[in-house]
């Protein structure tokens, strides 16, 4: 279409008149074209809902699976806890404990004192 070109519009002419057979025909036409266009929005709408249907599924299979996840995760979080109760329990004994070398040492010393005793 160039530039300067413009559509030009379709006058509606009084004078002319239809019979009823044209317009049946005519009328016919037209509904048969709207109901194809119809037919193919239709069908459209069949793909689309059987696509929204499987991301649906597969949405609720990754909701499933993360849930499980989740679960795992809380079950791993409280053995970690309790794994860190254990170990500090554990690190306040080592305190308390004598080292073997430093419980030999003073096993002589005694039996030193005892001997002079």
């Amino acid at each position: 279409m160039k530039k300067g070109a413009k559509k030009e519009k379709v006058k509606f002419n009084e004078n002319i008149h239809y019979s009823p057979a044209e317009m049946n025909r005519y009328l016919g036409a037209l509904c048969e074209t709207h109901n194809e266009h119809l037919k193919g929005i239709r069908e459209d709408s069949i793909i689309l809902n059987r696509k929204i249907n499987n991301i649906t599924e597969v949405l609720s299979d990754h909701t499933r699976i993360l849930n499980e996840h989740t679960k795992k995760l809380d079950s791993h979080t409280e053995m970690i806890g309790v794994l860190m109760e254990d170990v500090s329990v554990i690190k306040s004994d080592l305190k308390r404990k004598v080292d073997y070398d430093d419980f030999l040492a003073l096993t002589r010393r005694v039996q030193k004192l005892e001997s002079k005793i």
